[in-house]
């Protein structure tokens, strides 16, 4: 006959594990329930240090949580590859997330066994998407009302960033914004006290290397260094030879004349991502060429793609100057602005690429208003590419009860795994329902209750009154990307830890778990 108590001992470590991770995924998940929703409110986050960071977004404030339980992490993880995916949709899919593993683990606990909750979990999010694509409204045009009511919700409400985004979409091209190679968000920049503005063109965050160089420049010619502008290095040892010195003195006038060369080329504008050595720095002060060095790889790709240059080797300088122009990029138009420290290139001859500058008011500010700007920015991308669904938690709601629907017809235990996607997509709106200050069970009655009278997908509630209305109407609307990516990424995390039955420490030195033991 089998010990009773050992049996009850390996029930109770392996619930325990479950538990644990439910716990630990609710935790997360209320963290940042309170931020969401236009009444949601910031979290402040402080170091050891003492410094203060201020936000409301999810993915910013999951990152730099202080976080050691494993099943935590994975839900981090899930709201970064959200924000690696789509730009936004991090707080939603979180909450989806939390509330799903604590709705399977009640049903494991109230006997159901884990695999039927996994396995209706699968089917509630495969229809879910479903739905959610087949709800969709296309946008076909960048001057598509819902475009700008997408940017100005991801905004914040900021009207004039929304303004400055569908601008900078105009200028890229609907074509290029559907390229999934290309990412909107990149054109963005934030600048401590600089004026909203965006422009076609590409800027580097650096400034010339000294004054006497121009400050504006057209019709430049430029040319991007990958690698340092400097003669080729020879060590001490060598140069104390005969020849070795020789060999440094003919290297030495090659280069001066690699230089000069340059400048015979018309080149006006010289980009380095490495350092410039002061006999260029003379040399191109004196020919009247702008040269800026420590160029971000980055920033160096932007302008290359804009301007039609192509980077080239310090060692490639010694070709013909015929053979070099060919690397040459050009722009209409290049202006330093000394009082922020940044170099504008306008109208390139190359990629059309559209540049959005952010003001911020204080240093503080610059990184909360480009993740806004960034986030509203793939949000344009996004709705672009796969049209847009009713925001305000009025989607969530209307694929919820058809979930209800199809745990109904389901036979078996499968049902109440649908049903835990049900509940993860009902708690969206509560949670903006609450931060608005009403009673979310109530408003969630209200909002089910007209939404199957009309057979409307569209119903939710005015924060700011609680009456319903119907967002579609209102301009409330989020990208269907958005909200399917949100969805398929809870749930692929919530199987993953509902699926985990055991937690066993590694040994010191193990990267990887032991499958077997013999």
């Amino acid at each position: 006959m089998p010990d009773r108590s050992r049996l009850n001992s390996e029930v109770d470590e392996k619930l325990q594990a479950l538990l644990g991770n439910a716990n630990a995924a609710r935790l997360i998940s209320q963290t940042i329930e309170g931020t969401i929703g236009p009444k949601g409110l910031d979290i402040m986050m402080i170091d050891s240090l003492g410094d203060v960071v201020i936000s409301n977004d999810g993915v910013t404030i999951l990152k730099l949580m202080a976080v050691n339980h494993p099943a935590a992490r994975m839900i981090i993880n899930t709201a970064r590859s959200q924000q690696a995916e789509v730009g936004d949709g991090t707080t939603t899919a979180t909450i989806i997330a939390g509330t799903l593993v604590s709705e399977g683990a009640n049903q494991v606990l109230k006997g159901v066994p884990v695999t039927q909750v996994i396995q209706g979990i699968k089917l509630g999010i495969q229809r879910s998407i479903e739905l959610i694509e087949k709800m969709s409204r296309s946008v076909n045009s960048i001057d598509d009302p819902m475009l700008f009511q997408v940017a100005s919700i991801a905004g914040r409400g900021q009207e004039d960033l929304a303004h400055l985004l569908i601008n900078g979409a105009r200028i890229i091209g609907r074509e290029k914004l559907l390229s999934p190679d290309y990412k909107f968000a990149d054109a963005v920049v934030a600048r401590e006290a600089a004026l909203d503005k965006v422009f076609m063109g590409a800027l580097v965050s650096k400034e010339p290397m000294n004054h006497e160089m121009p400050r504006s420049l057209d019709n430049v010619r430029i040319m991007a260094v990958d690698d340092a502008l400097a003669p080729e290095e020879i060590d001490s040892e060598a140069r104390s030879t005969e020849a070795g010195f020789q060999y440094y003195l003919q290297n030495k006038e090659r280069y001066e004349n690699n230089l000069k060369k340059i400048c015979s080329m018309d080149v006006k504008l010289v980009l380095v991502d490495r350092s410039i050595d002061d006999l260029a720095e003379q040399i191109f002060t004196e020919a009247g060429i702008m040269a800026i060095q420590r160029v971000s790889r980055r920033e160096m790709e932007k302008v290359c793609k804009h301007t039609g240059a192509r980077k080239i080797k310090r060692s490639a300088l010694n070709h013909p100057a015929e053979q070099l122009a060919s690397y040459l990029g050009r722009a209409e138009e290049v202006q330093v602005n000394d009082k922020r420290g940044y170099t504008c290139l306008f109208d390139g001859a190359g990629e059309a690429m559209a540049t959005v500058i952010i003001g911020a008011a204080t240093e503080e500010l610059v990184d909360e208003k480009e993740r806004i700007a960034r986030d509203a920015a793939s949000a344009v991308q996004a709705a672009l590419q796969k049209g847009v669904v009713p925001g305000g938690g009025a989607i969530e709601i209307w694929v919820a009860k058809q979930l209800e629907e199809l745990a109904q017809d389901l036979k078996g235990m499968t049902s109440y795994g649908v049903l835990c996607v049900k509940e993860a997509l009902f708690r969206p709106f509560a949670c903006i329902a609450a931060n608005a200050g009403f009673n979310p069970l109530e408003k969630m009655g209200d909002v089910v209750a007209e939404q199957k009278q009309k057979g409307s997908d569209s119903i939710a509630i005015d924060c700011e009154r609680g009456t319903l209305i119907d967002t579609l109407e209102k301009g409330i609307v989020d990208p269907t990307l958005v909200k399917i990516h949100a969805v398929k990424a809870a749930g692929e995390v919530a199987i993953a830890i509902l699926r985990i039955n055991t937690i066993i420490k590694m040994k010191d030195g193990e990267s990887y778990p032991v499958d077997t033991l013999e």
